[in-house]
């Protein structure tokens, strides 16, 4: 099956507390493109300006992404976003964010696009999800990305989205925030009850939870000794989830479980360095082998009391 994916190119700085990069390549439909391709077929829809080059765009060649999407507008700039962590790897702190070619992007699908069988709605102002979305009429399964800009300022627009799509992918912060909840099942009971099917806890190094209506599933997060930077963990979690979940005959929960761990999976490569370095590294050999480790780390026996 194929992926539609709706989100950012982007470039980035970033500091964290063991190095800095400037000006490289990131973007929500970036990491989400890379870690997707490795399972299935990608139509990337993003917007850019002259000053991303070819150079740039090197990251999607030779990967199943279609680039027919990624429209460049002359004269313009390329979204920017800087930011900086602490130890606390979890929490990023915005220092600019220019939106530049993305403020004016309204996005028109072609049929290719509003046919894939997955369609992600990565983070951005629920009013653009929710013209995507009413572009896809046909799509097996709509998912959908968020941050707690938007709850703060377009909630009800947010609200409305929420209840059309059938998974939602979202850290642990902004349930409690959009719920007003401390606990996070309760949250997630909430926010299931506006509409969706599935949702998807992002916990950082704490891991992930996913809640349906009748299960609760938990994976932890791959342990690493080495983290560089945590830019776009999120979306490249995604992108494998999504990625392996759309090349699967079916959604199931066993397969769900399944996507969960590669999405983990691609993420933890990610932040063992900056920007999409590590992820252009990677083969799928190596995603499979350390899917195998994280299946060793969360074995335990059988064993009747």
């Amino acid at each position: 099956m194929s992926i539609t994916v709706v989100g950012t190119v982007a470039f980035d700085s970033i500091q964290t507390p063991f190095g800095k990069a400037e000006h490289c390549l990131g973007g929500s439909a970036t990491y989400f493109s890379v870690a997707a391709s490795f399972f299935s077929d990608v139509n990337l829809v993003a917007v850019i300006g002259d000053d991303f080059t070819n150079e740039d765009a090197s990251v999607f060649k030779n990967r199943n992404i279609n680039l027919d999407g990624l429209q460049r507008i002359a004269g313009e700039k390329t979204f920017y976003w800087s930011g900086e962590y602490g130890f606390d790897l979890n929490v990023a702190r915005t220092r600019e964010t220019q939106l530049n070619v993305f403020a004016g992007f309204k996005p028109e699908l072609n049929e290719k696009q509003r046919t894939a069988d997955v369609i992600f709605l990565a983070n951005a102002e629920p009013k653009l999800q929710m013209d995507v979305f009413e572009q896809c009429p046909g799509s097996k399964l709509v998912a959908l990305d968020t941050m707690n800009l938007w709850i703060a300022t377009a909630r009800e627009s947010l609200t409305r989205i929420l209840g059309k799509v059938d998974l939602v992918i979202i850290n642990e912060a902004e349930v409690r925030q959009y719920t007003e909840e401390a606990n996070l099942v309760k949250g997630a009971r909430q926010i299931l009850a506006l509409g969706p099917r599935t949702l998807i806890v992002k916990r950082g190094e704490y891991g992930v939870l996913m809640i349906t209506r009748e299960a609760i599933f938990a994976a932890p997060a791959y342990p690493l000794e080495t983290v560089f930077d945590p830019t776009g963990a999120g979306d490249t979690f995604a992108g494998g989830f999504l990625g392996y979940l759309a090349s699967r005959r079916e959604a199931s929960d066993r397969e769900m479980r399944r996507a969960i761990i590669f999405g983990s999976v691609l993420a933890s490569f990610t932040v063992e360095k900056f920007s999409l370095d590590r992820l252009r590294e990677i083969s799928l050999r190596e995603i499979q082998e350390r899917y195998q480790d994280f299946r060793t780390l969360t074995h335990f026996d059988d064993y009747e009391v």
